[in-house]
């Protein structure tokens, strides 16, 4: 991170500089720790530049110029979401800066650190990566200007972005340039998108649409782009063109078909490029790139990660003290919901490492001088879907046409839990390892399918309390968000009640809901308040839904069209009634009182003011 630490490793220049929003810290729960020290491994010298000013270039100086290329990504997080709440006012903390410290990231870091770049080293190529540059690949709706914006690439100064989880496309990239290649000519890597010339891509139309016998007599290479005419109408069939920046941003029926178009194409093993034009460019977006082996999932989780933030730092990161003695188990989610993007970056299939991989680490763990016999974490995405599979996955990777999990569990995923009972047990017996907590992102219907790991969970690895996301209980708002409806989240409650009773444990359910869900009304916030007043769990976990790039809910909220079938959904867009919505899950909440009051005006439920059971808030005297 500094020129001394360059000069002490006994180097004169670095081959990569990695540009990140976060603090830099080298646990392999940070994106820009596992790119940097898979580019070390690969046998290249790399720099980070953590949370750089960004009013002018000298930050971006200050590693001196990399032979190869600069890297940049906001961080583990979109910036829009690390500096704003759903309300788009400025968050009181960062978790991923020291001190938790607000103000040490730009709102749109990734293409701000870009220009910056280009000021300070014209001619170095940029490649973009990370989960902000990922979600943003193609034309989006931006909540923060409400407004639909161009790919991140069409705004940033930079040559590539790597999409997805990017081990493997980050040192192919590396290594081609290394070998002298041109970043210009770099465009072939699955997992990749790159820009073209507007003029290039309609004369490659127009090759491509001659007849088998033009292009037979004129088979040669064309001039200027390489490619013969028969390798032209290849190369198109090899990509799938969806509706243009300019038809998205001023048509939500375009828009929606865009964003169903490139959705389909997110299948590593079926999966086309997709190419959409802009004003002044044209976005590509090569096919996804496998997933890891499990072997290489091994490697990578088993390189020399210190577990720690940089020396340089004098206050701790609040992310790593969360994530510091948990383990990562495996990558991507077959969960669907319509509201999360690990479908677009992860992948909707299970890539996972060997037990033998996590107890390798999970001894480490025990070695560290600060470790308290706790691992208090042990998953990904979802806590349980750990090791399981589909018998289509190999073949053709998960389905198009359906979800695994909605709106009922597919009879040919493999839901049992018995790779992963197997790990906890094993972990609870390491030397050293006193509890083993799994308390958060257990896929509850999955876990009904399995009696056995239910009942083990709730013996052994939760902490008082478990952590479960049911998001809603009105079936209209789960239907929409395709998540399972409240029978399901019941069926679990009796269930793990029945359980914790068996092995004479207190142990409680806490949910996660949400509010303004595209789908949801007044109607079915008063719903779920009900049910909350009826079957108790009322809880201050209520987040208002946040439209980030690239889900099926953002999609529904700026269009209000389901995308997939074309059907309208009702979206509350308006700032007063997204407020009415949240304060109907804190309806006892005094300071809530005059909105909850006119939510139920405005909705015809007046019946629930009062001092009746059966009311939400009582009726103020006078």
């Amino acid at each position: 991170m500094s020129p001394e630490e360059v000069r002490s490793r006994g180097w004169k220049e670095l081959d990569i500089i990695l540009v990140t929003g976060d603090a830099y810290v080298d646990h392999s729960s940070f994106g820009t720790a596992i790119i940097g020290r898979v580019l070390e491994d690969a046998g290249f010298r790399v720099g980070i530049i953590a949370q750089p000013r960004w009013d002018s270039p000298e930050d971006f100086r200050k590693l001196g110029k990399p032979r190869l290329f600069f890297s940049v990504s906001a961080g583990n997080t979109d910036s829009m979401v690390s500096n704003l709440t759903p309300g788009l006012k400025p968050r009181e903390k960062d978790a991923y800066s020291p001190g938790g410290k607000t103000g040490l990231r730009p709102n749109r870091a990734t293409i701000i650190y870009s220009n910056r770049i280009k000021e300070a080293f014209p001619e170095v190529p940029i490649v973009l990566g990370g989960i902000e540059a990922s979600l943003r690949r193609f034309v989006h709706y931006d909540y923060l200007s409400d407004k639909v914006r161009q790919s991140i690439l069409a705004d940033a100064p930079a040559d590539l972005v790597v999409y997805g989880m990017g081990e493997l496309q980050i040192v192919e990239i590396a290594r081609r340039l290394q070998a002298g290649e041109s970043i210009r000519d770099v465009k072939d890597i699955p997992g990749t998108v790159w820009k073209m010339e507007v003029k290039a891509w309609k004369e490659l139309k127009e090759r491509g649409k001659k007849t088998e016998k033009e292009q037979k007599e004129q088979d040669v290479p064309e001039q200027k782009y390489g490619k013969t005419t028969a390798e032209t109408a290849e190369f198109l069939g090899e990509y799938v063109e969806i509706p243009s920046f300019s038809d998205v941003s001023q048509d939500r029926v375009a828009f929606a078909e865009a964003f169903r178009k490139y959705f389909m194409e997110q299948n590593p093993v079926t999966g086309k490029g997709v190419v959409q034009p802009h004003p002044k460019t044209v976005i590509v977006q090569n096919r996804p790139m496998r997933l890891l082996t499990d072997a290489e999932m091994d490697h990578v989780y088993e390189l020399p990660f210190t577990g720690e933030a940089h020396p340089s730092y004098t206050e701790s990161i609040p992310a790593l003290e969360m994530v510091k003695f948990s383990l990562t188990t495996h990558r991507g989610c077959f969960g669907g919901c319509a509201f999360c993007a690990i479908t677009q970056h992860q992948g909707r299939t299970i890539a996972s490492r060997s037990i033998d991989s996590v107890l390798r680490e999970a001894k480490k763990l025990t070695e560290k001088p600060d470790f308290k016999g706790i691992i208090n974490g042990v998953g990904g995405p979802s806590a349980n879907m750990y090791g399981m599979e589909c018998k289509t996955w190999e073949k053709k990777g998960a389905c198009l046409d359906k979800s695994c999990l909605y709106p009922r569990i597919c009879p040919a995923l493999d839901t049992s839990h018995k790779k992963l009972l197997e790990l906890l047990r094993r972990l609870r017996e390491l030397p050293g390892v006193k509890q083993v907590f799994t308390g958060y992102g257990v896929r509850y219907d999955l876990a009904l399918e399995d009696e056995e790991y239910l009942e083990e969970l709730c013996a052994h690895h939760i902490s008082g309390q478990l952590r479960i996301a049911p998001e809603h209980f009105s079936k209209r708002v789960t239907n929409a968000m395709c998540k399972p409806g409240r029978e399901v989240y019941e069926k679990f409650a009796e269930k793990f009640t029945t359980l914790n009773r068996k092995c004479g444990k207190r142990q409680y359910v806490v949910n996660y809901l949400m509010s303004g869900h595209p789908g949801c009304t007044l109607e079915d916030m008063i719903e779920m308040a009900e049910y909350v007043r009826d079957h108790g769990g009322y809880t201050e976990q209520v987040q208002d839904f946040t439209p980030t790039p690239m889900t099926v809910s953002t999609c529904m909220y700026y269009t209000g069209l389901d995308p997939f079938t074309g059907k309208k959904i009702y979206v509350a867009r308006n700032k007063k009634e997204k407020v009415m919505q949240r304060a109907l899950m804190h309806y006892r909440s005094p300071a809530n009182y005059e909105l909850v009051y006119e939510a139920l005006e405005k909705a015809g439920r007046l019946d629930l003011v009062g001092n009746a059971h059966k009311c939400l808030i009582r009726r103020k005297k006078g």
